[in-house]
């Protein structure tokens, strides 16, 4: 028997590859399914199944793509109802793969059809269960996410998580190896570890929703406390992962389409497409196309971009790096973000040589903010996330988190000049692109952010509290 875990750490989440006596299945896996296909072919091994835990939110799984390319049959728990061809597992029931069995265990709570595979290998041993989003490493699903779709508030769905882990995850056996299907960064729970798996002996001692001695009513309020509103792609990625979508080949041939400067300008005039910038922040402050916005490929990508870009139809054209474009298309596709229609010939040094209009930000070093407020008053904007900026800031510094920018706006004004800071500079820049776009220029970028500030030792930080919820 052979498990692996293929993580992601764009999206923080974990695709697995199980195989036993030539026959494998996937599980949650990624938009782009061609590697898990050669790895199979690689082994000898033919696809099987395609597991699902639950229809994601955060991600567009490669279900739909895998089967068809395979032949594997897609499998869900009880009461999902796909709009296409899938096996809809009873609890309890048995898979059979190779020399092995992967028992389906529904744990509604996350989602109605959230549901657990348990791996038992061919002495009838469990050895690991695969939890998606119901269990984390040091965490539990977020309940809010499904409550319009099962009709219950997220105190009910919480009260349906606290008895499906307590049923049918807790009396599993100690030493089984738990596989979940995120990490640390994911919008999906509130404080996962960064560890990726653990054993169920050692998540017990120290998973804070896994106590013995936990009432109902006490998970209910620790789980649902210090939730914040999700990212406003959610829906539109649930429905995509339950209705169906274009393949990814598709996608693919369309968004990577060379434009010349002339094309590119013409294209973004003739379909109000924006103009994604994907280089790192610093090289685009140097300099880019007006009304372009920054959203560097090395971060964060796909989350930021989800939680920013409201129209998950809207085209998009694109400026990279040469030669990474297709890595830009595809990592936008597993957000769901499929009209990707083109991309700048040459990246952004052509559009400098065809003599297009060009742009620029300000950065500045915190020794010069520094400077700045030793001889006068400087106006600085935090855009750290709030539970971030609780915990500690410069004393002074407004919160205006990127997360909720179109509210920011509200404290800005456009007369005055910010020095705007992240946690590294990679946010910052983020949320000066997009307000340029819409006309706010005195906006200064403050190079490095909290932690290159903080080093300094030369501004008044607030006392350090431990923040109760990183989302």
């Amino acid at each position: 028997m052979k498990i692996e875990q293929i993580y992601t750490g764009c999206l923080a989440q974990g695709a697995y590859y199980i195989e036993s006596n030539g026959e494998a299945a996937i599980i949650d896996p990624l938009r782009e399914v061609q590697p898990y296909i050669e790895k199979a072919l690689k082994n000898n091994a033919t696809i099987k199944y395609v597991l699902e835990t639950h229809f994601h939110a955060d991600f567009v799984s490669g279900h739909v793509d895998l089967a068809k390319k395979t032949g594997a049959t897609i499998v869900y728990g009880p009461t999902a109802a796909p709009s296409f061809d899938a096996h809809i597992a009873q609890d309890n029931e048995v898979l059979k793969l190779g020399n092995i069995s992967i028992k389906v265990l529904h744990t509604p709570g996350h989602t109605m059809e959230s549901t657990c595979y348990l791996v038992i290998d061919e002495n009838g041993k469990e050895v690991a269960c695969f939890t998606g989003d119901t269990l984390f490493i040091g965490d539990v699903g977020r309940p809010d996410l499904a409550q319009k779709a099962a009709h219950l508030t997220q105190e009910e769905l919480a009260g349906l998580l606290f008895d499906s882990l307590r049923t049918k995850i807790m009396p599993l056996t100690d030493d089984i190896t738990i596989y979940p299907a995120h990490g640390a960064g994911s919008a999906c729970g509130k404080n996962m570890s960064k560890e990726t798996t653990d054993t169920l002996k050692h998540q017990k001692e120290t998973n804070y929703a896994l106590r013995a001695n936990m009432t109902r009513e006490e998970f209910i309020k620790e789980v649902t406390t210090g939730l914040m509103p999700p990212p406003a792609y959610f829906p539109a990625n649930v429905m995509m992962n339950k209705q169906g979508y274009d393949s990814i080949d598709t996608v693919l041939n369309r968004g990577l389409q060379a434009l010349t400067p002339k094309a590119f300008e013409a294209a973004a005039h003739e379909t109000e497409a924006l103009v994604l910038d994907t280089r790192a922040p610093q090289t685009f402050a140097k300099g880019f196309i007006p009304g372009s916005v920054n959203i560097g490929i090395d971060g964060n990508f796909a989350p930021w971009v989800g939680a920013l870009i409201t129209d998950i139809k809207q085209p998009i054209l694109i400026v990279a790096d040469k030669g990474r474009e297709e890595e830009v298309v595809t990592r936008l596709a597993r957000v769901g973000y499929d009209n990707t229609i083109g991309y700048l010939e040459g990246s952004y040094e052509m559009w400098q040589e065809a003599g297009k209009d060009t742009d620029y930000i300000i950065s500045v070093s915190p020794e010069d903010l520094s400077h700045l407020m030793a001889n006068t008053e400087a106006h600085i904007l935090d855009v750290r996330k709030q539970s971030e900026y609780y915990s500690e800031h410069i004393i002074g510094a407004e919160n205006a988190p990127l997360d909720f920018i179109n509210d920011s706006m509200s404290v800005i004004d456009k007369n005055k000049t910010y020095h705007v800071h992240c946690a590294g500079g990679y946010r910052s820049m983020i949320f000066i692109s997009i307000l340029r776009a819409r006309g706010y220029n005195n906006l200064i970028d403050v190079k490095g952010g909290f932690k290159d500030i903080k080093e300094t030792g030369k501004f008044r930080i607030t006392d350090y509290v431990c923040p109760t919820t990183m989302l």
